[in-house]
């Protein structure tokens, strides 16, 4: 949840204190052991050099070049028009021979305190705290902005290096709330600050208890820099650079799944968007050649490098790609330059999308997207949103993932049926359906002419599998837990051949998990055990507190096991 307001009261840059300030009294934060004291509740500065992160370089550079372009205009402006200057030779020598150095200098100096002083006020006034319930940040000078972020509604906590902050030891801490732009962002934050608070968060959202002997951990506060030399500092910023982006304490280098870089510009090469790219290049050489005007080539310049520009982002921020599992959820990292690395809670995930483009057929290629229930303002590993969990993985790659992401579901009784959703061909002598999918009846075929014998589902213990498409291959995977509706339609044409269609609703993604073409009566036994099944995970779900009555360090408990059936209930019609 997110609250925008304007303030009007109070001293700028003034802290609320806790004691006389009923709003900006800290929640209860005890009984839970941080890594840093940045989670106690109190309102905290972020990193000092934020405002130049946040857009001060960029404005400096531009003024420069605007006053380089517009200097002589600029002494117009400043002197007037009527002075000696005529426009042309060095403004600067101008202002010498008119003995107006003192003048300029002060303007300089003026106009430069202006700027500092508001990116100063700027810093001073943006503040944060994180307390049991909610993670806050104030901003603004003239029009006031809180944004608060509910702890029990994290879906994920993205810790982002762009180069240049992270040249100079700052990162930005985005928290993921379930909801239309309800992101709460910290930044900037000093590197390892960020990484500290991350766990944090993710411990006071778990609902984990604090241990005996736990306590403040050693973690500085946000604009905490230490007393380093130079050496120290180059230092600890070349160690930054190579260090690996999951710590080997949350998990072992070997339990690590990374990216291979052939098949990642294999993939890429492979993809519709080089298609686009080879063709666009193909016809742009037939159209010079064939007519001789050469402008042609220079019309569609940009549209060349646009895409160019893409597809070597999209192989520079695949790289160094890696997901693991950590106690606090799913790691995922990628990047070269700028470093991207987001912690999954547990029981975010509300639905999982195994795909397969008919290019990568031959070579075994697999991609895995996911929905969510939160947005992040980064783009992900293979420039969509950050919804892609894994941009290109070979068959073993993809058992790796779907373990990570769906402990419960991925079981070694029910991932055999998950690799025959994804490489049978559903086809039988007899009709029936070996591989352990319901599939459309042969009368469906007049509207799957191609995906009839694999367009089916399956159910196992914890999720409904949805099975589609013979040239372009998907599995599409739906927890009980995360089910948010289920339906079954027929239009005209679908009941003249007996046939339903069916879809699972979800929070909004680039996941639609439904199903067509199915037998009537199918579809509906399969609507009365979903329905089921998701109402009994629902109330024995325990993952939005994750470490509930655990200690730190305890991974989370498993929800008991649900055991739908395909029986209908009494009653339900077809």
């Amino acid at each position: 949840m997110s609250e925008q307001r304007d303030e009007h009261q109070g001293e700028p840059g003034s802290q609320p204190d806790p004691t006389t300030d009923p709003e900006a009294a800290p929640a209860a934060t005890h009984g839970i052991s941080t890594s840093t004291d940045l989670a106690d509740g109190e309102w905290h500065r972020l990193h000092p050099a934020t405002p130049l992160f946040r857009g001060g370089i960029a404005f400096i550079v531009v003024l420069g070049i605007v006053i380089s372009n517009f200097r002589d205009r600029a002494i117009d402006f400043f002197f007037g028009g009527d002075g000696d200057f005529d426009g042309e030779g060095d403004p600067i020598d101008f202002i010498v021979e008119q003995e107006l150095v003192l003048v300029a200098l002060l303007a300089l100096i003026g106009v430069l305190l202006l700027f500092i002083a508001g990116f100063w006020l700027s810093w001073r006034m943006h503040t944060f705290r994180i307390t049991d319930e909610v993670v806050e940040v104030r901003s603004g000078i003239l029009f006031r902005t809180n944004r608060k972020g509910r702890l029990d509604r994290i879906q994920g906590v993205n810790v982002g290096r762009p180069f240049v902050p992270r040249v100079f030891g700052a990162a930005k801490l985005e928290v993921s709330v379930a909801g239309n732009d309800a992101n709460v962002q910290l930044s900037y934050l000093h590197s390892r600050t960020a990484d500290a608070l991350r766990a944090d968060i993710l411990r006071l959202a778990s609902g984990a208890r604090r241990e005996a002997s736990g306590g403040a951990g050693t973690a500085g506060g946000a604009g905490s820099a230490g007393a380093h030399d130079l050496g120290g500092m180059l230092d600890e910023r070349v160690s930054e650079f190579l260090a690996p982006e999951l710590d080997p304490a949350l998990a072992e280098p070997e339990a690590v799944l990374r990216m291979n870089p052939g098949r990642l510009v294999g993939s890429t090469v492979l993809s519709e968007t080089t298609i686009v790219f080879v063709l666009l290049i193909i016809g742009l050489s037939v159209g010079i050649a064939v007519s001789g005007e050469l402008f042609l080539f220079v019309g569609f310049l940009p549209a060349i490098l646009g895409l160019g520009g893409y597809l070597v982002s999209r192989i520079t921020r695949s790289l160094r790609y890696s997901i693991a599992s950590t106690p606090d959820g799913v790691r995922v990292g990628f990047g070269l330059l700028s470093t991207t690395n987001e912690t999954l809670p547990p029981g975010r995930i509300h639905s999982v999308r195994v795909s397969q483009p008919l290019l990568w057929r031959p070579s075994g290629w697999w991609q895995i997207a996911v929905n969510r229930a939160a947005r992040s303002s980064q783009s992900g590993a293979a420039g969509q949103q950050q919804t892609t969990i894994l941009p290109v993985g070979n068959l073993d790659d993809v058992r790796t993932v779907l373990r990570l992401l769906l402990p419960d579901v991925a079981t070694d009784d029910v991932m055999p049926v998950l690799e025959r959703g994804l490489t049978s061909s559903g086809r039988n002598e007899e009709g029936a359906a070996p591989d352990g999918f319901v599939n459309s009846p042969p009368r469906a075929r007049i509207l799957r002419w191609f995906s009839q014998p694999r367009n089916g589902f399956a159910v196992s213990d914890g999720a409904v599998m949805l099975r589609r498409g013979a040239i372009w291959r998907d599995l599409t995977i739906v927890p009980f837990p995360r089910m948010q509706s289920v339906s079954v339609r027929q239009g005209p044409l679908l009941r003249s051949l007996r046939l339903a269609a069916i879809q699972v609703h979800t929070v909004a993604g680039p996941i639609t998990p439904s199903l067509g073409a199915l037998d009537v009566t199918q579809a509906m036994e399969l609507f009365d055990t979903v329905a089921g099944a998701a109402i009994r995970s629902a109330q024995s779900d325990r993952t939005h507190r994750w470490r509930s009555g655990s200690g730190s360090g305890e991974a989370p408990g498993e929800a008991a096991p649900v055991e739908p059936t395909l029986e209908r209930t009494p009653g339900a019609e077809a």
